[in-house]
């Protein structure tokens, strides 16, 4: 369907001249002059062309102009030319860059990676879906929630900052889906969470984030667990989840030892601001303060839903694979419709761009004429 699409040849060697000459003098780039630029690639040295031509359009006066279709088509040709590394750069670099995809152009990115193995690129996508709040596509939150079960099954070592960015994918996504998968999701992002306002504070969870910025997120792991043991539904919470939560808790410091001393390995560095704002202050320690009793509640609570019948021996990576088998190509449908329709409406629209650059020169045209009769004009008289 989008290589179906018409077909507007261009020279690369003459947009790239027209564009550094627009900027030279300080003029802007039209968003169609980038379009065509990214529409022409055809080979891997020109993605990085591109990537330059992009970084300078989303520094001038038309940065907000960056059309839908280019950040799709960018995607895209790095996936065509073998630079997926380029489009998650750019990606993770967005505000740089102005890479802001759209659900259908998130799932091609994240595919590719899953469909390679590369779990933990899958999941650097799945976190900028997160920062987007885009998980609104059942499709969005399938191969999410399949790239964050697949990569956490590997039992990687997790920086901090690492910790903070699975957990509010793990939570977000989970919220989107009211069952075991969902539930077990939202039980180990919180207890991520939880680990990093132990060790950090709560500034360090919430910060450039679009969670809640109050305190006690294990205790809201805790709730998770609450709330399925409650439940009257066959809801259950994943064997292997509890486990993971079960090594986190035990993992952090007792009270006795001061969070603010605990391992900062990857946190990212700032400035004297930053380091101000994720100070651990009297309120979060009091909040580290409460860790053994999370932890006997914790204990508590897995023997109440062992009894209960409702913890789920199905691994979550098992969870979630049965779940795109059996969901992800009825979710595709809908996403392929409306698409199809997208790609008309960026089609018809880029229509009536090159009709208006077309009429702009010909009034210019008319106009520099017009100067050059009235100069000759003046000459002979």
């Amino acid at each position: 369907m989008w290589e179906a699409r018409e077909k507007d040849p261009q020279n690369l060697a003459v947009l790239a001249n027209t564009m550094d000459r627009t900027y030279d003098r300080n003029l802007p780039v039209s968003s169609l002059i980038m379009s065509r630029f990214v529409d022409n690639i055809s080979s891997r040295e020109e993605i990085d062309q591109a990537e330059y031509y992009l970084y300078k359009f989303r520094h001038s006066p038309n940065c907000w102009y960056l059309r839908d279709w280019t950040i799709h088509g960018w995607i895209r040709q790095c996936l065509k030319y073998g630079a997926r590394d380029k489009a998650l750069h750019t990606l993770k670099n967005k505000i740089q860059y102005g890479i802001f995809p759209d659900d259908f152009t998130f799932n091609l990115l994240m595919d590719s990676f899953i469909k390679d193995g590369d779990f933990k690129s899958a999941c650097s996508v799945v976190e900028e879906v997160m920062l987007q709040e885009a998980f609104e596509l059942p499709s969005t939150q399938i191969l999410s929630l399949y790239a964050l079960g697949s990569y956490l099954a590997t039992r990687p070592q997790l920086a901090v900052s690492e910790e903070r960015a699975l957990g509010a994918s793990l939570l977000i996504c989970g919220q989107k889906q009211d069952n075991t998968i969902g539930l077990s999701a939202q039980l180990l992002g919180n207890a991520f969470l939880g680990k990093v306002e132990n060790l950090k504070g709560i500034h360090a969870v919430f910060k450039g984030m679009p969670l809640f910025w109050g305190r006690g997120y294990l205790g809201r792991a805790l709730t998770i667990m609450e709330r399925v043991a409650a439940a009257s539904g066959d809801v259950k919470l994943s064997k292997d989840t509890l486990g993971y939560v079960n090594d986190l808790l035990h993992d952090l410091p007792l009270s006795d030892s001061s969070p603010e001393e605990s391992d900062s390995s990857g946190e990212e560095s700032g400035g004297e601001e930053d380091k101000k704002e994720d100070t651990v202050d009297e309120d979060d320690q009091a909040e580290a303060a409460k860790l053994p009793e999370y932890v006997k509640k914790f204990k508590e609570l897995s023997s109440q839903l062992e009894s209960q019948g409702k913890v789920e021996s199905t691994s979550f990576q098992d969870l979630v694979t049965a779940l795109a088998q059996q969901n992800l190509a009825a979710a595709e449908t809908p996403d392929l419709e409306q698409y199809e329709s997208r790609v008309q409406a960026w089609e018809a629209e880029k229509r009536q761009l090159i009709q208006r650059e077309k009429e702009m020169r010909e009034k210019a045209e008319q106009e520099k004429q017009e100067r050059l009769a009235a100069m000759a004009a003046a000459q002979q008289v």
